[in-house]
């Protein structure tokens, strides 16, 4: 594949990935690493990730403003913060793919789980709101997405759609701009990159804006079966790469 097929099709993936994170509500670098990571090396895959997921979480932020619980949002968020600086330090020295693997199996028996109990919760507590900030905090900052971690947690604590995508993208920029500055300061991105960079913040609007226009159409019913066939989907998609060896993570 060459230089310039390689980059629309970053661009492609950059755009539907933001349209359906807007939509699931537990963003797009979910969906956006591992396909990314077809394209490029890890390090300049999470730098690029990092960077379009703080312009798309600054863009739902704004869309659905009046929307956002933000005490839950500082339940979740802060403990996602303090753990995704340690998760970025971590991620070049540890072997990632079985974090990576165990995200996947987590993502798919969650969705399963869901599924067959349909009336099944968990508990909207504090320690719950803590404990699953700080996971997908870590994993955002070790593997380049928590957000699904972060929806499984959010789910709790029975949101409505709008209130759902808004609070997640609240806590996800806090945690992207954290993320992101460390992934800059050990050099990820190369400079031949940084022409990428508004292309990236009108994808990220443009995404985050049909996504919404999208949202607003789709019943509450099957906004929470889309959020978890989206969940079990990246889930497979995880172990399947680890099992065949084309794991983004190596």
């Amino acid at each position: 594949m060459n230089t310039t097929t390689t980059t629309i099709l970053f661009f492609l993936l950059a755009f539907v990935s933001e349209i359906i994170g807007t939509l699931s509500g537990f963003g797009s670098s979910v969906f956006f690493v591992p396909l990314a990571g077809m394209l490029f090396d890890f390090k300049t895959t999470l730098a690029l990730t990092g960077i379009l997921h703080i312009f798309s979480t600054a863009s739902q932020v704004y869309l659905f403003r009046k929307s956002i619980d933000w005490k839950l949002a500082l339940k979740v968020g802060i403990p996602s913060v303090l753990m995704v600086l340690l998760g970025a330090y971590l991620n070049n020295k540890v072997d990632l793919k079985y974090a990576e693997l165990a995200m996947g199996i987590f993502l798919v028996a969650f969705a399963i789980t869901f599924f067959v109990k349909k009336d099944l919760k968990f508990k909207p507590t504090n320690f719950n709101a803590i404990a699953g900030g700080a996971v997908a905090g870590f994993l955002a900052g070790l593997i380049g997405t928590g957000g699904a971690i972060r929806g499984a947690t959010l789910t709790a604590f029975d949101l409505k759609k709008d209130a759902f995508v808004g609070t997640s993208a609240g806590i996800d920029f806090a945690v992207d701009l954290s993320r992101t500055l460390v992934y800059l300061y050990n050099g990820y991105l190369d400079k031949k990159y940084l022409w990428y960079i508004p292309v990236l913040f009108v994808l990220a609007y443009a995404g985050s804006w049909i996504g919404k226009k999208l949202l607003d159409k789709v019943p509450e019913n099957i906004f929470k079966k889309f959020v978890l066939v989206l969940i079990f989907g990246v889930g497979l998609f995880m172990v399947y790469g680890f099992i065949t060896g084309k794991a983004v993570i190596k």
